[in-house]
C-alpha cells in the first residue's frame, strides 16, 4: 500500500478515473485472513451484507460489487463518515428520516469501479441540530485534508493545496456536497459539478455544490459549471465571515421532490421550501449568504434557479451581497432575484434580471439595496472593498452596463423595513407595481438623471398595503406554515393619536428625482402609516391617492399563495393612511384622475395640472381652493379633473 502525503499534488485523469487517492484497502488482493474475511462479507472483489446485518467497514475499500440485502447495513465507525461511489459518482446514499441528519447506503447492488470512503467526519452544528457533512473536496488552512475528503468522486483535472482546475464532481444521492473550504484561500478553476438528489439545509449547507465557511475564507470560484436539481440542493453558500467571489460562471439549480411526510415551517433547521406567505413556491434557491460579515460577489456570471431564489441573504449581519454584470434570476413562474434581511447590503450592478415575482423582496429591518451602473469607479470601489482581486487589466476590461429588471409579476417587494436606490440606466420593467410596499417603513430613491425608467404594466408605480402574510402557526411547538389570511372587512377606525398630514420616521416615503413618470401611487393601508412621496425636478402623470385596497379573493392559504399582494384600488378620502406629496423645484404633476392627499407642497416654480383639454381642481376640507404654487396645504384635500 503506498501513502501519499498529505502536501503532494493529487491527480486524477481519465486514464486513472475513480482512482483512490487516499489510502486504501483494495479487495483484489484478498485479506491474509481469508476466513475472516468471508465472515465479514468479503468474497474476492465483492461485498455482501445480508438481511439484518450491520457491517462496520473502518478503512476505505475498492471493490467491483457491493451488495445490501433488505435490512441490512453498512457504516463507518464512530466520528466517520462512509461513501460511496461508483465509477466516480457519489450514489445510494438517502436521509434516513425526513427532518434527520443522517444517511445511509440503501439496499441494492452496485457494480462498476466500486470505492467505500472512510472519512473523518465533518460535522457542522447549525442552531439545534448538528449535521454529518460528507464531501468530495475538503478544504483547511493546510490544503486539501484527505481525511475528511472523497476523492474517489473528484474525476479529472488537477488537484492541489491551493487550487482545482478542470475537475468533475458528480452525485446522485443525497447530502454529499462538491468542495467545503474551511478558513482557507482556495481557487476552484473551471469545475463542473452536478449534483442530483435532495439536500437537508441550505442554512448549513449540507447538500450544497460549493460552500466556503469562516472568517479567514477566500474562495474564487471561476469559469464554473454548477448544475443541481433537488430539495435545498444549494450551489453555492458563503457563511461564517467567508469571502466567496464567483466569475464568468453558469449555476442553475431545479426543484426536487419534498419527501412525503415533509410539514411546511419557518424553523429554519427544518426548512426544505420557500414560505409560501411570500407569494412564492419552490424547494431550492441558487445560492445563500449567512453569518456574520460573510460576503459573495457573483461577476459576468449566469445564476439561475427554477423558482424561490437566485440570490439570497439569509440571517446574520454585516452580510454583502453583490452582482455585477451578471445576468440571474428564475427559470418557472414564481420566485426572486435577490433577498435582503437584517442589515444587510445588496448590490446589482450592470445585470441582468429574468424574475418570476420580484427583483428583490427586501425584509428589513436594516437593509440597503441599490441597482446601477457597473461604471469603472464603482467596480473598483468595490474591488477594493470586497477584496476581489481584480488587476488593472481586469478592472479594465469589465464593460460599463446598465440593468435591466423584468418581473413577471412586482417590481420590488418590502416585507420589512429598508432603504433601495435606483440610479444610472437602470430600467424595471414589470407586470404589476414597481414596488409593492407590505406596510414597512421604507426609503426609495429614484435617481433618473442618467436614463433610469419604471414601467409597470398595471400602471402602478408605487402600492401601499397592510401586510397580508397571515404567519406561521404553532403546532406542539413548532411554527408551521399553515396561517391562513382573511380579508378585514368594514372601515377602518380612525386613530385619534395619528396624523396623516405629518410625515413621521416610520412612514413609506420614496423620492423620485430628474425623471419623467406615468403611473399610479396608492396608499390603501388601514392602520397608521402616510406615503410620503418627493418629486425633485420630476414630472409625475397619473393617480396619487389615499385608497381602499382589496385582494381578488377574501382568504389566501399555501394553495392560493399566488394571491398575496395582488389588489385592487378604490380612491377615497385618507383615514390613516395620508397621502403627502411634495413637488420641489421644476416638478410637475398631471393628474389624471381623483386623488385624495392629506398634504400637498409646491415649490415656487412647481405645477399641478391637468391631460390637455381638462381643468384641475382642488378641495381643502370641502372647500374649492386655488392651486398656487409656492404654497402648502393640508386637510381633506380631492384633486378632480373634468
Amino acid at each position: 500500500m503506498t501513502l501519499i502525503t498529505r502536501r503532494s499534488v493529487l491527480i486524477a485523469g481519465t486514464a486513472t478515473a475513480g482512482a483512490v487517492l487516499v489510502p486504501a484497502v483494495s479487495a483484489t488482493a484478498a485479506p491474509k485472513d481469508l476466513k475472516s474475511a468471508k465472515k465479514k462479507g468479503i468474497s474476492g472483489t465483492r461485498i455482501s451484507v445480508a438481511a439484518g446485518q450491520t457491517y462496520t467497514l473502518s478503512a476505505t475499500t475498492r471493490v467491483s460489487e457491493l451488495s445490501i440485502a433488505d435490512g441490512g447495513r453498512i457504516v463507518a465507525p464512530d466520528g466517520s463518515a462512509l461513501t460511496l461511489t461508483v465509477d466516480g459518482v457519489e450514489t445510494g446514499q438517502l436521509l434516513t428520516a425526513t427532518g434527520g441528519t443522517d444517511t445511509l447506503i440503501q439496499a441494492g447492488t452496485y457494480r462498476g469501479d466500486v470505492v467505500l470512503t472512510v472519512a473523518t467526519a465533518n460535522e457542522v452544528t447549525y442552531e439545534t441540530l448538528t449535521f454529518p457533512f460528507r464531501q468530495a473536496v475538503y478544504v483547511d488552512a493546510h490544503g486539501v485534508a484527505r481525511d475528511k475528503s472523497v476523492l474517489a468522486a473528484v474525476l479529472g483535472g488537477k488537484l492541489t493545496d491551493a487550487r482545482a482546475r478542470n475537475v468533475s464532481i458528480t452525485s446522485t444521492g443525497e447530502c454529499f456536497d462538491g468542495v467545503y473550504v474551511q478558513d482557507a484561500t482556495y481557487t476552484l478553476d473551471r469545475p463542473v459539478i452536478s449534483l442530483t438528489g435532495n439536500g437537508r439545509c441550505d442554512f448549513a449547507g449540507y447538500g450544497a455544490a460549493v460552500v466556503g465557511d469562516g472568517a479567514a475564507t477566500t474562495l474564487v470560484v471561476d469559469g464554473a459549471r454548477i448544475d443541481t436539481r433537488g430539495v435545498v440542493r444549494t450551489a453555492v453558500i458563503s457563511d461564517d465571515g467567508a469571502n466567496v467571489i464567483v466569475k464568468d460562471s453558469v449555476v442553475r439549480t431545479r426543484n426536487g421532490v419534498l419527501p412525503a411526510d415533509y410539514r411546511a415551517t419557518v424553523e429554519t433547521p427544518y426548512m426544505e421550501s420557500v414560505p409560501w406567505m411570500l407569494g412564492l413556491d419552490g424547494n431550492v434557491r441558487a445560492t445563500n449568504l449567512i453569518g456574520k460579515d460573510s460576503k459573495a460577489t457573483y461577476l459576468n456570471s449566469t445564476v439561475f434557479s427554477e423558482t424561490w431564489g437566485a440570490l439570497s441573504v439569509e440571517g446574520g449581519s454585516g452580510l454583502k451581497l453583490t452582482a455585477i454584470n451578471s445576468h440571474f434570476g428564475n427559470t418557472g413562474e414564481y420566485g426572486y432575484g435577490t433577498y435582503a434581511i437584517g442589515d444587510a447590503t445588496v448590490r446589482v450592478l450592470g445585470s441582468r434580471l429574468d424574475v418570476g415575482s420580484y427583483a428583490t423582496i427586501i425584509a428589513g429591518p436594516a437593509a440597503v439595496v441599490h441597482y446601477g451602473d457597473s461604471t469603472r469607479a464603482a467596480v473598483s470601489a468595490l474591488n477594493t472593498e470586497l477584496e476581489l482581486g481584480l488587476s488593472k487589466a481586469e478592472l479594465a476590461a469589465v464593460p460599463v452596463r446598465n440593468t435591466v429588471v423584468d418581473s413577471g409579476h412586482f417590481g420590488y417587494m418590502f416585507f420589512g423595513a429598508g432603504d433601495l436606490t435606483l440610479d444610472g440606466g437602470t430600467v424595471i420593467n414589470s407586470e404589476r407595481a414597481t414596488f409593492l410596499n407590505k406596510g414597512q417603513q421604507t426609503t426609495i430613491s429614484v435617481d433618473g438623471s442618467q436614463g433610469a425608467r419604471l414601467n409597470p404594466r398595471d400602471g402602478i408605480i408605487l402600492q401601499l398595503i397592510e401586510l397580508d402574510d397571515p404567519g406561521p402557526v404553532d403546532v406542539d411547538g413548532k411554527m408551521m406554515n399553515i396561517g391562513v389570511y382573511t380579508e378585514p372587512t368594514g372601515d377602518p377606525v380612525k386613530d385619534t393619536g395619528f396624523d396623516p398630514t405629518t410625515v413621521h420616521a416610520t412612514d413609506g416615503a420614496a423620492t423620485f428625482s430628474s425623471i419623467a413618470l406615468k403611473g399610479d401611487f396608492y396608499n390603501g393601508m388601514r392602520t397608521g402609516k402616510n406615503m410620503v412621496l418627493t418629486f425633485d425636478d420630476a414630472s409625475v402623470e397619473g393617480v396619487i391617492s389615499a385608497t381602499r385596497a382589496e385582494h381578488r379573493v377574501s382568504s389566501i392559504d399555501a394553495s392560493t399563495f399566488y394571491e398575496l399582494g395582488i389588489v385592487t384600488n378604490t380612491a377615497r378620502a385618507a383615514v390613516n393612511n395620508g397621502a403627502i406629496v411634495r413637488l420641489d423645484s421644476g416638478s410637475t404633476w398631471t393628474v389624471t384622475g381623483t386623488s385624495y392627499l392629506t398634504r400637498l407642497d409646491l415649490a415656487a416654480d412647481a405645477a399641478v395640472r391637468a391631460p390637455r383639454g381638462r381643468k384641475v381642481t382642488l378641495t381643502v376640507d370641502g372647500t374649492a381652493t386655488a392651486l398656487t404654487p409656492g404654497r402648502t396645504y393640508t386637510g381633506a384635500l380631492t384633486l378632480t379633473v373634468a
